[in-house]
């Protein structure tokens, strides 16, 4: 059994959408067994009518608007850092949450820990691809200022995502830039291609923003601040064309009766756009698998993420990273 804890306060949305998105990753996995996070007149009723789960009693949750790190040290009975701290004492073998990002990059990085060797823990997400290929991008925000160095490690953090979630035997790996020239960037832009150069046969050169939709590489590289802004951009176009359809679908008889005939594709593209298909974006270089589940989170997302949490302990991937980083440093 793979034992997985879920935040039940993380989200925008009531407690009840996780719960019901627990019972049916139970119901889908039956290899699966969830600690579940939360205060005790939600958890405690939840796991005596569901066998393979536990109760973790939790006085405390995070709210999306407060201080991440303050909130961390102050709330230390909250569902994040208890989570957290679960999985560092062995009650879990990952963490599932769809609270504040910063919360719980803070409560992993100090409660689950740091592999041996990684500079810094770095988010990563997977974004679909016109060719049908799929691309893992990081760091999508929790590192506004990187080092060379540092980008290589998320680099090689990304290739073992890669190959262990997605299942690419030897991913290759392209670097932000505003151009595909190897001349093209920033001094410190040019610092970053010139460390992946030296880091690997892997690295294919530079992408360009019009490349991370395409599915032209199997990783895209860049430091937590650039990263964050190209997917919120990304995420700002969508939700812009799908408002603009919904509008423009009422505008005559022939448009909505055309719009009912897309709706299927558009729901099928916004889906492989949040990221609910994965659960959400992981944080790779703890050492234990946690994903963080989008704020406005469905049923499905939080049953994908909590899957794609057992799944990446199945498959090894902090092993991988660890040996990569081992590997590095020898």
């Amino acid at each position: 059994m793979t034992t997985i804890c879920v935040d039940v306060m993380g989200g925008d949305r009531e407690p009840q959408v996780v719960l019901d998105g627990i019972e049916t990753a139970l119901e889908a996995d039956q290899e699966l067994e969830v600690l579940v996070a939360g205060p005790s007149e939600l958890v405690e009723g939840f796991c005596a009518k569901h066998s393979r789960t536990r109760a973790l009693v939790c006085t405390e949750a995070i709210a999306m608007d407060e201080h991440p790190s303050e909130a961390v040290r102050a709330k230390k009975d909250s569902t994040i850092v208890r989570g957290c701290q679960a999985v560092r004492k062995g009650e879990a073998d990952g963490f599932f949450s769809a609270g504040s990002t910063g919360a719980i990059f803070a409560a992993a990085t100090l409660g689950v820990g740091r592999i041996k060797g990684i500079k810094r823990p770095a988010i990563a997400g997977v974004l679909p691809g016109a060719s049908g290929r799929q691309t893992v991008m990081l760091d999508l925000g929790a590192n506004a200022d990187v080092r060379p160095e540092m980008i290589v490690q998320f680099a090689e953090m990304g290739r073992a995502y890669s190959s262990v979630v997605l299942g690419v035997e030897d991913p290759h790996v392209a670097l932000l830039s505003n151009g595909s020239e190897d001349t093209k960037g920033s001094e410190l832009a040019l610092s970053y291609h010139a460390a992946l150069a030296e880091a690997g046969s892997w690295f294919a050169g530079n992408a360009e923003g019009t490349d991370l939709l395409a599915g032209n590489f199997d990783v895209v590289v860049t430091d937590g601040f650039t990263g964050n802004v190209a997917l919120k951009s990304l995420e700002g176009t969508a939700k812009y064309i799908v408002s603009e359809l919904k509008r423009l679908a009422h505008s005559s008889k022939r448009a909505v009766a055309g719009a009912a005939l897309l709706k299927p594709a558009l729901k099928t593209i916004a889906a492989s756009l949040s990221g609910d298909e994965l659960g959400g974006a992981i944080l790779l270089g703890v050492k234990a698998p946690v994903l963080i589940g989008h704020g406005a989170t469905s049923v499905d997302a939080v049953k994908n993420g909590t899957i794609a949490t057992a799944n990446a302990v199945r498959g090894g991937l902090v092993d991988k990273i660890a040996q990569v980083i081992t590997s590095q440093n020898s």
